[in-house]
């Protein structure tokens, strides 16, 4: 499809934080949503997004058509013009993939819709509808760069990738296979009242820790006790700031600007995302649920999900890129483990094509790069299963714990006696249940 419409201009000014003349465009898209009756759109509701978790049921959650507008004003920002095409492989029940075709239609570009996401017919589309940029979820970026290496690598026009969710090694991978392609990583769930771009290139960084923006959409890091599941308060009963360079909770504060409008028919859920008195008596903020590190430089970094969390502040994207040397993925979750204190992790590992498990070499890595609490205590080797999305499902692998009567998957037990991975048996399962063997 092709949509045209007339562009407009406020401002010429250009200034060293926003590269592109960021400013500039930003600046529009506010302009234009300020005629866009700001306050009636942010609560009439356009559509439902169905928000699929990791973890437990689905969700609906409400988008209203100013917030729709303003996601989708976030290709303009970039500098994306009209003459661009746009190719799109995602689900458009998809928040990223439903906005970029929103975007496009403010901006009067053109969009290549794929019905179906094709590693091997993904480069091939792009050369076909001279595509210009691309959207990304998950582990997208990954598929790519696991394809075999072509000529045609870097025979393409496309310029601009837009996304969140990858990996600073596959980021690197990518643009050193596929060329200097402008990779603008964002973080921002379709509920929340705050999200992150990284406009400035910065490998690994979801965004900017930014002054104005902080005043203009009050946001903070706070501390969160891992063990307890529950943020830090002080004597005062109030929340604690984390330090530069120390991860903390993302919460946002919820105003008529910046709004929570909640889930569908679910009061319950949607309360469970409001954090009362956070900074002073009365105030409210949006919980996400995520926590970040900010850098001497200011640049944000997703660090850990608050669910995903494995004893003490241990990050799980952390153990997957120190063990992503040997695999091609690594999820992590933790069991409690009867007859021992604390909870023990898992890490279920997909192999590279055509490489076997290698116990030894892969207890070595662990033990030199990992601290004690940080090491996974069992390692699960099989093909994991992705969502419609491209994210990996953890449920049914937490649900299955690491009982070797249960599953057929091979199985392995970090035995530091023996300074190896060792199979998981039936033996050595009931001895570490009943608590003969301590963990």
């Amino acid at each position: 499809m092709n949509y045209h419409t007339h562009g407009f201009n406020l401002y010429s000014i250009h200034l060293y934080l926003f590269p592109y003349s960021y400013l500039n465009n930003i600046l529009n898209c506010y302009y234009y949503c300020y005629y866009y009756c700001y306050f009636y759109c942010w609560y009439l509701t356009l559509y439902f997004i169905v928000c699929f978790l990791r973890i437990g049921l689905p969700k609906a959650a409400i988008l209203s058509q100013i917030k729709l507008l303003l996601m989708s004003f976030v290709h303009m920002s970039m500098g994306r013009t009209s003459d661009e095409v746009l190719y799109i492989s995602l689900p458009l029940y998809h928040t990223t993939g439903f906005i970029g075709v929103v975007g496009a239609i403010c901006l009067g570009s053109t969009v290549a819709l794929r019905s179906k996401f094709s590693v091997s017919n993904f480069w091939n589309d792009c050369r076909k509808y001279n595509a210009t940029a691309i959207l990304y979820i998950g582990e997208t970026l990954r598929y790519l760069c696991n394809t075999p290496k072509s000529l045609n690598d870097r025979n393409h026009n496309v310029k601009l990738a837009i996304g969140n969710g990858t990996r600073p090694d596959v980021w690197r991978e990518f643009l050193t296979r596929f060329g200097d392609i402008r990779v603008i990583e964002f973080y921002g769930a379709t509920e929340s009242n705050c999200s992150f771009i990284n406009y400035f290139r910065k490998i690994g960084a979801v965004g900017r820790d930014f002054f104005l923006y902080k005043w203009m959409n009050p946001y903070a890091f706070i501390k969160f006790d891992v063990d307890r599941g529950e943020v830090v308060r002080d004597s005062s009963g109030f929340c604690v700031k984390v330090a530069r360079g120390e991860p903390g909770l993302l919460v946002s504060k919820i105003t008529p600007w910046a709004p929570f409008i909640g889930y569908m028919g679910d009061m319950k859920q949607t309360e469970s995302k409001r954090l009362h008195n956070v900074f002073k008596k009365g105030d409210t903020y949006f919980n996400t649920g995520d926590m970040f590190l900010v850098d001497k430089e200011g640049f944000v970094y997703f660090y850990d999900r608050t669910g995903d969390t494995f004893r003490l502040i241990v990050c799980v994207n952390n153990v997957v890129l120190q063990v992503s040397t040997f695999v091609t993925v690594v999820l992590l979750f933790y069991y409690i483990c009867s007859g021992n204190e604390g909870r023990a992790g898992m890490a279920a590992i997909a192999l590279k094509e055509g490489l076997k498990f290698d116990p030894t070499t892969v207890f070595k890595h662990v033990v030199n790069l990992l601290p004690v609490y940080a090491r996974p205590l069992f390692i699960r080797i099989q093909s994991l299963s992705i969502t419609g999305t491209f994210k990996h499902q953890k449920g049914k692998l937490t649900e299955e714990e690491f009982d070797p009567n249960k599953i057929s998957d091979p199985l392995y037990f970090l035995d530091m006696k023996e300074k190896d991975y060792v199979p998981l048996t039936v033996n050595i399962y009931d001895s570490l249940v009943t608590g003969t063997i301590k963990v």
